[in-house]
């Protein structure tokens, strides 16, 4: 049964946006008469989000000469992308109806498999308000649902313009519980798990939670998140390795946050599980009986508190869970050949693990900018990005490389208007365009 303020939520979108009409017992999309072309469904050319004459479909395709001119466009003054602000977003979500249209989010499921394999989103988020709406559109459909976290030092227009944007969807909510944030403390942590239970409470049948941060961005559609999710088989995703000794540190002394992180002298007891240590990433892909057991099983809960003065712990909790035979969806550990910690929720390049492919390094060096040892993602990135097998990329920020995120969200939205109905993913060969009229016709690459 439908949550009745969803509902009325519905009501609204029809009555007010004008988007869809009833017929019959069932509301369906309306959809001017169009003249069908081969290759192309004439009904989702309204979700097009490439630009006149776009150049992406060579960025991505590795073009050197595209990927060169779109580096000096990102550099040259006169060329410098304009970043969308708080002030413009409140304006924008004034009309809550011309913002959804105008922004082109999905509003209808797009197949049945999507529509009845509902996903939770937790988005940790303290900055950069458009990078934030667009992870959000690009992660959109109207059958999930979004928990959204505004660190509490977050500057009051920052709050307000998140607010205002989540005002217009009904599947989108910020949470009630803020914490204040420090990078490397348990607050982000507690961050999620706010979320977490929360989204325990949506009337929205979800099935996997992902938990992303604000400079995420996807490099598969919806449709490939929620196949790739099915064939997991009510296992979770997440990373998770025996920890090197320099990680034990972490959990072996008691450090206390202050404006950062701090180690103090004194040594904790060992942690109250049965299982050894692991250690991954702070991002997981996760069931919906994992999340339920975190509030209900009394020793994930001692873990936690054990936890709480520890440093970088959603760096080892959740990892740890992960091989924990009693956690629903967990994995057991099985040792194998690698020279790295393997990475299987978002495709990332470190400065120090990148170089010369064909001397070893895993992936060749950052083209946009180094922040924090990791690469905030460059138009020549992007040819790597969309042949790694995770499913999230990490970082993006259209104020260092805005072709980088246009380019990401023009070839997820091709995909959509393209791939389920008449081919697999994997048909898609990035190597070269698609047939001409499909590539200027369907998606604008040009």
């Amino acid at each position: 049964m439908l949550n009745r303020k969803y509902i009325l939520s519905g009501l609204f979108v029809i009555f007010f946006c004008g988007s869809f009409y009833w017929r019959g017992n069932s509301l369906i999309n309306y959809w001017k008469p169009v003249k069908q072309k081969s290759g192309y469904h004439v009904r989702y050319e309204h979700l097009d989000l490439a630009g006149k004459n776009s150049t992406c479909w060579k960025i991505i395709s590795g073009d050197t000469e595209a990927i060169e001119e779109a580096v000096l466009k990102s550099i040259t003054v006169e060329s410098k992308h304009k970043v969308v602000t708080e002030i413009d977003y409140l304006a924008m979500t004034q009309d809550c109806c011309h913002f959804v249209k105008n922004r082109k989010y999905i509003t209808f499921p797009l197949s049945t498999t999507e529509q009845n394999f509902p996903l939770a989103y937790s988005m940790v988020i303290h900055t950069n308000i458009e990078m934030f709406e667009r992870l959000l559109r690009s992660i959109y459909a109207p059958q999930n649902v979004y928990c959204v976290h505004v660190d509490r030092k977050s500057p009051e227009p920052f709050h307000s313009a998140i607010h205002a944007i989540a005002s217009c969807f009904n599947n989108v909510f910020i949470v009630g519980k803020l914490e204040s944030v420090t990078y490397g403390s348990w607050s982000r942590v507690q961050a999620d798990l706010n979320c977490m239970e929360e989204l325990l409470q949506s009337p929205v049948p979800w099935r996997y939670l992902i938990n992303v941060c604000g400079q995420d961005f996807p490099t598969k559609t919806n449709w490939e998140i929620v196949n790739s999710l099915i064939a997991k088989n009510s296992s979770n995703v997440m990373d998770s390795v025996p920890p090197p000794e320099f990680k034990k540190r972490r959990w072996e002394f008691h450090y206390e946050t202050h404006k950062g992180v701090v180690r103090t002298h004194r040594t904790k007891s060992p942690p109250p599980i049965h299982s050894p240590m692991f250690v991954g990433g702070a991002y997981v892909l996760v069931t919906r009986e994992f999340v339920r057991a975190l509030f209900v099983n009394p020793e994930t809960q001692a873990f936690f508190n054990w936890s709480e003065d520890t440093y970088s712990p959603d760096e080892h909790i959740w990892a740890t869970l992960q091989r924990m035979p009693e956690i629903p969806g967990s994995i057991p550990y099985t040792p194998g050949p690698y020279k790295r910690d393997p990475v299987v929720t978002r495709a990332v390049k470190w400065s120090f693990e990148a170089g010369d492919v064909a001397k070893g390094a895993p992936y060749p060096p950052c083209t946009g900018r180094y922040r924090h040892q990791i690469c905030i993602y460059g138009s020549g990135d992007l040819n790597w990005i969309v042949q790694q097998d995770p499913l999230f990329a990490n970082k993006f920020d259209p104020r260092v490389d805005n072709t980088a995120v246009r380019c990401m969200e023009e070839y997820l939205r091709y995909k959509v208007i393209n791939r389920t109905w008449s081919l697999k993913s994997s048909e898609l060969d990035i190597s070269k365009p698609p047939p001409h009229e499909t590539i200027t016709k369907a998606a604008g690459f040009s």
